[in-house]
């Protein structure tokens, strides 16, 4: 009966995605890995009606009878496990490795791995070469396997090829070869990526073989931010884009698909209660004048607008954007707004570290850092969350971006339409209203 209900509660979280699922025994070791293009499918079909006796007893007299080794394996089953994935052919990657590290006695087409291909990394080399080999030799390369499945194995190759752009070629070539051209070799040949960038190319690609997401995603952020510093703008570029090739290819938030994106996007922050009122501030200014600030409000994902407000920002401020983000947010959460709209559950501020910093800032002067707050920077869509020096970074299709930039658009509308009007006013010479804490909506 536990076992059963056990099961009964793994395979209702099952999601309908790519993966890897473990199976184990009573003493909780894993004794089967498998891959899946949909996890929930592919392991309620070893429960399924067709796995019991009285239909195994049938098709084995009509000449089709199952295996029993996998008889025995589904009675073996007491608990499930899953890692979800970008792809199946990257669920065959972390197939192999979870193989590799539980050795479990059911997968025994991995005991005899002579005929199955690896993929090997050739780190022997001074730039190295990402290949697919039957061979596997002690030349100090790395290799990663065995794979029975070599049409997915193929299609991992090609997606890593794009990600991580490594030379194919046997010998340098003295010219750059049609690779090159079409963003699939970065040209070592000719020397136009140094030794040293291309080692932390292979040292990425290394990364995600071993399934070391958090590293990998952390370092290529470092390195896009870093050139976007230098003004290596095409370089940051084209770390912008296998950043997000990489993420929509092998990185799933902690969010859950069968879970609503208030309840995802509470996973995704470690909030400790669901955050059904968020309030969202941004400043709009042109060059220091006119500035104005906006709060608006979602309650359960959708906008609250009564509860939305506007400010004009008080003195001369300059341009200086963390300032008046401050004053916002003090004007909100100080004086008659503070007792006449309840306190939200989650802040949100547009802008990147700095303007969140400027909010906390007043939050901890207020006495108020127990709010959550968070900010979405523009220039890539990265969430930053206090004492953490690393952005969340979520998936494009992710229901939490999705969220987040919905409320940050409606702020930031809000605001350039208070704008547009407070700049209008003063070109035509009109007199700006009597000054008061907030505008309603």
């Amino acid at each position: 009966m536990v076992r059963a209900a056990t099961l009964q509660t793994r395979l209702a979280q099952l999601p309908d995605s790519p993966g890897v699922y473990l199976f184990k025994d009573t003493r909780g070791r894993v004794v089967y890995v498998g891959k899946a293009n949909s996890l929930r499918r592919r392991v309620r079909s070893y429960f399924s009606r067709d796995r019991s006796d009285d239909a195994q007893r049938r098709r084995w007299h009509t000449g089709r009878a199952i295996d029993p080794r996998l008889q025995h394996l589904v009675r073996e089953i007491c608990d499930v496990e899953y890692r979800p994935a970008g792809s199946e052919a990257e669920a065959l990657i972390y197939e192999a490795q979870l193989i590799k590290e539980h050795q479990p006695r059911y997968n025994v087409a991995y005991r005899d791995d002579k005929s199955y291909p690896y993929v090997k990394v050739s780190v022997n080399e001074p730039f190295p070469r990402l290949l697919l080999t039957r061979r596997k030799l002690n030349d100090g390369a790395r290799y990663f396997g065995p794979f029975t499945d070599v049409g997915t194995l193929r299609q991992a190759l090609q997606l890593m090829r794009r990600v991580f752009p490594l030379r194919t070629c046997n010998t340098f070539p003295k010219s750059p070869c049609l690779e090159y051209y079409i963003g699939q070799c970065l040209a070592p040949c000719v020397g136009y990526i140094t030794a040293r960038r291309y080692q932390r190319l292979v040292a990425n690609l290394l990364w995600f073989l071993e399934g070391k997401r958090e590293p990998l995603l952390q370092d290529l952020t470092r390195q896009m931010e870093q050139a976007s510093r230098a003004r290596r703008f095409e370089e940051a570029a084209r770390l912008r884009d296998t950043l997000q090739a990489f993420s929509s290819m092998a990185w799933t938030p902690s969010a859950t698909p069968w879970l609503s994106p208030l309840e995802q996007l509470q996973r995704a922050l470690h909030l400790a209660r669901l955050p059904r009122r968020i309030e969202a501030f941004d400043i709009s200014n042109l060059f220091g004048r006119e500035a104005v600030g906006s709060m608006i409000t979602f309650v359960d994902g959708k906008p609250h607008k009564a509860d939305y407000r506007r400010f004009k920002i008080r003195g001369q401020v300059g341009m200086d954007d963390y300032r008046m983000m401050r004053e916002v947010v003090q004007r909100r959460y100080r004086g008659s707004l503070s007792t006449e709209l309840p306190q939200p559950d989650l802040i949100l501020i547009d802008g990147g570290k700095g303007h969140l910093s400027s909010a906390l800032k007043e939050l901890k002067q207020l006495a108020l850092e127990a709010i959550p707050a968070v900010g979405i920077a523009k220039q890539f869509e990265y969430l930053f969350v206090p004492q953490q020096p690393q952005p969340i970074i979520l998936l494009p299709e992710s229901p939490v971006l999705h969220l987040i930039q919905r409320i940050r658009d409606e702020a930031h509308r809000f605001a350039i339409q208070y704008h547009r009007k407070v700049r209008q006013r003063a070109l035509l010479g009109q007199p700006q209203p009597r000054r008061q804490t907030s505008h309603r909506l």
